[in-house]
């Protein structure tokens, strides 16, 4: 089964260019966040989404820019200092904004918690705040305004402030049982390499995922668009003859056991019309991205 290509809104400079483009061709999933383009991001992707009623989306909640900052504060759901974080995982706010979030968009197919790591908040305080926050999310699933709920997180997974298999335990002390926790997001490429490595040994997030019939979106594949630059001709060269640096990245992102999506945030055609291509092809085979690793290693 190949892995699919959705677009990823944080380094996307137009975004409704991009998501009639992606739309257009073929793309099923668009990942989005109420921070993301100055703020702006959802509104600009509302007529993309209701022309397209067949495309699914995923928004977060928890980061917030300076104009929420201002209405949050000014409807008493956050105080001058907690809008300074500029993050919050109180369930009032993540209510507020969750809500908000779906009159911009219209729907919301999934909810990610956005970097709970952010809140710099020790294991135990960090758990519970989780738990809080899946309730919320359980109620906007359970009332059918949302399809379900995940983590999206930068380092969590990584430095253990969190497993995929708390996160589940956690979800199912929030619904009380059945839960809707139906997906993670974490960065995967040659940079942030470990969840690959680990997947490879059978262990790690991506492998609890997939066995838990969670959705694994990568994100970042690219690492914000660095990568190429640093993929030298011989590793692309290991990963698979004729590649170029790019498609070499996305290769080795889309091979990898246990990602369901990759996001690519790209306002270029012919960026997105050459990573759709790549990812249609066969999954590399695990020797090659352990090939590719020990290269990396050394």
């Amino acid at each position: 089964m190949t892995t699919e290509l959705a677009l990823g809104t944080y380094h996307c400079r137009d975004i409704p260019r991009a998501a009639a483009h992606a739309v257009a061709r073929g793309a099923h999933w668009i990942d989005t966040a109420p921070n993301y383009r100055a703020g702006r991001a959802h509104t600009q992707l509302a007529a993309v989404l209701t022309q397209h009623p067949q495309v699914k989306v995923s928004t977060k909640t928890g980061f917030f820019g300076k104009d929420e900052a201002t209405a949050a504060v000014a409807e008493g759901i956050l105080t001058w200092h907690q809008a300074a974080a500029g993050h919050s995982l109180t369930p009032e706010f993540l209510r507020w904004q969750t809500s908000r979030s779906l009159d911009l968009l219209g729907r919301a197919d999934l909810v990610f918690v956005h970097n709970p790591e952010h809140a710099r908040l020790d294991r135990k305080e960090l758990h519970q705040r989780l738990r809080e926050a899946f309730i919320v999310l359980e109620d906007f699933a359970h009332t059918g305004r949302i399809g379900g709920y995940g983590v999206a997180t930068w380092s969590g997974l990584d430095t253990a402030e969190f497993s995929v298999t708390e996160l589940l335990a956690l979800a199912r002390e929030a619904a009380g049982g059945h839960h809707h926790l139906h997906a993670v997001q974490l960065p995967v490429s040659l940079v942030m390499a470990r969840p690959i490595s680990l997947a490879l040994d059978g262990r790690g997030p991506l492998v609890q995922a997939r066995a838990a019939g969670l959705d694994v979106f990568a994100s970042s594949p690219l690492h914000g668009g660095q990568l190429p630059g640093m993929v030298t001709a011989e590793l692309a060269e290991v990963i698979e003859p004729g590649l170029t640096p790019t498609q070499a990245a996305l290769r080795i992102v889309a091979s990898t056991p246990g990602v369901t999506r990759v996001l690519l945030g790209t306002s270029n055609p012919a960026h997105w019309d050459a990573a759709q291509q790549t990812l249609a092809l066969d999954p590399l085979p695990p020797s090659t991205l352990r090939k590719v690793l020990d290269v990396l290693g050394t």
